[in-house]
């Protein structure tokens, strides 16, 4: 339809524009006959009239019943070719004498009214003419009819082409569609193919192929997730079970059950410990949070995170080290959350003591043009760098830390903290030499 009305305006344009180079040139060729005629009255002598309307009429194989009529300077009728009265008002014939031709219609003939300039300067003459345009007429009607032929032909021909490209164009969508409905979530790794290379659907192919490697990718960390999950619970669980089935076996003395019971209680701590770390990790993949950024200081939640380390482990001995601390303390302040960034911190002070033989960290604070900058170092046993590429995956533990206790989900908590903050965070290590976290927090 839309395209019909294109062409059908196209064509209406043709047919418009040609009526009226024809009008245009009928009426040229009619002054130009009159102008003729008038001359030739104005001889006079040399003819007659009747010899004058011989001529005009000998032209009417041009023209279809032309008919000219000439007025006077006096506004008399001097010549007339026609067989019926031709009067114009004297306002008409004035305004004629003043330069203005009309152009008009009387049933099917086109007349125009022009002056004629005498060569003896006396008032200008007034000419009538008119006749019908068979021949432009004519023409005009055949080049309607092949217009209305051409667009009823091209109207078919867009509606068949149009028909078989849209057709064309679908089929790759239908073939989607269907590739779409036969993924599930048990076939993630089936991709959606397009035949074709570079077009807009197989733009969407590789948008669709690659959210579904998302997709696949979160999937299976889910999964695994789940799957380490039960496993570290299930083992204080088992524990707690056969510690309470070998104190329920016999009658014991109340000190048996007192250990019993710290055993018990010391599982209960390791999974309380687990299910926190969790949650925490949890709350990290929730976007809600993000409502509860708001200012806070740098260093003051390091001290906090000092604290906290400590108070649970007397033991650790965390050293935090201010270099070049600027007079603006909003250099300092940045948007986050205090608590996360907290635990995020805690994380990296508890590792560095847990897996040092002098349990000892050494964590030193700056604050140059590009951001808050953060180091944590340790003399620790080190990692391997071949393990650097795994040690933020969510459970992971480095072969040097497995005689430590851990569950391999702080430094996976840790990162996602960060990332939240907009911080960054990379790692300097060296077996048997210790390890350097650096946590840089870009400039508002």
């Amino acid at each position: 339809m839309l395209v019909g009305s294109i062409m059908a305006l196209f064509c209406l344009s043709i047919y418009f524009f040609y009526d009226q180079y024809r009008e245009k040139q009928f009426y040229s060729f009619l002054n130009e006959r009159g102008q003729t005629i008038a001359q030739l009255v104005e001889g006079g002598g040399a003819l007659t009239n009747e010899e004058i309307v011989k001529i005009e009429k000998a032209n009417n194989t041009l023209l279809l019943d032309e008919e000219i009529t000439v007025y006077n300077g006096q506004d008399s009728v001097i010549f007339s070719s026609g067989s019926s009265e031709f009067d114009l008002p004297k306002s008409t014939l004035a305004e004629v004498r003043g330069g203005t031709d009309v152009k008009t219609k009387i049933g099917k003939k086109d007349v125009i009214v022009i002056r004629h300039i005498l060569q003896s300067q006396n008032n200008p003459w007034v000419i009538v003419a008119m006749a019908q345009d068979l021949l432009g007429l004519n023409q005009l009607q055949r080049l309607r009819e092949i217009l209305l032929i051409g667009w009823l032909l091209c109207l078919v021909l867009v509606a068949v082409a149009g028909w078989q490209f849209a057709t064309d164009a679908i089929r790759p969508v239908s073939d989607i569609i269907e590739q779409v409905n036969r993924i599930s979530a048990g076939n993630l790794h089936q991709k959606v193919s397009v035949g074709r290379e570079k077009d807009e659907l197989a733009l969407l192919a590789e948008t669709f192929n690659s959210m579904l490697n998302r997709l696949q990718i979160a999937f299976v960390a889910q999964k695994n997730f789940v799957s380490h999950a039960s496993h570290e619970l299930r083992t204080p669980l088992a524990l707690i079970m056969t510690e309470v089935e070998v104190t329920l076996m016999k009658r014991r003395e109340v000190e048996n059950y007192q250990d019993a019971l710290k055993g018990i209680l010391g599982e209960v701590k390791e999974m309380n410990e687990l299910v926190n770390r969790l949650l925490d990790l949890a709350r990290t993949e929730e976007e809600a949070f993000k409502v509860t950024f708001q200012r806070i200081r740098v260093d003051e939640v390091l001290w906090l995170a000092k604290s906290f380390v400590q108070q649970r482990h007397p033991d650790y001995q965390v050293e935090i080290l201010y270099s070049d601390i600027p007079d603006n303390e909003d250099l300092l302040i940045r948007y986050g959350d205090e608590s996360l960034l907290r635990t995020a911190f805690v994380n990296l002070m508890d590792n560095a003591c847990k897996y040092s033989d002098n349990k000892k960290v050494r964590v030193v604070l700056k604050v140059p043009a590009e951001g808050i900058l953060i180091t944590f170092e340790d003399h620790g046993a080190g990692m391997d760098p071949d393990e650097l590429p795994y040690i933020f995956d969510t459970f992971y533990r480095s072969t040097s830390t497995m005689d430590k206790s851990g569950f391999g989900i702080g430094l996976a908590l840790t990162k996602r903290i960060l990332m939240m903050q907009g911080a960054s965070i990379d790692v300097d290590t060296k077996l048997g030499e210790g390890t350097t976290f650096t946590l840089l927090f870009p400039s508002f």
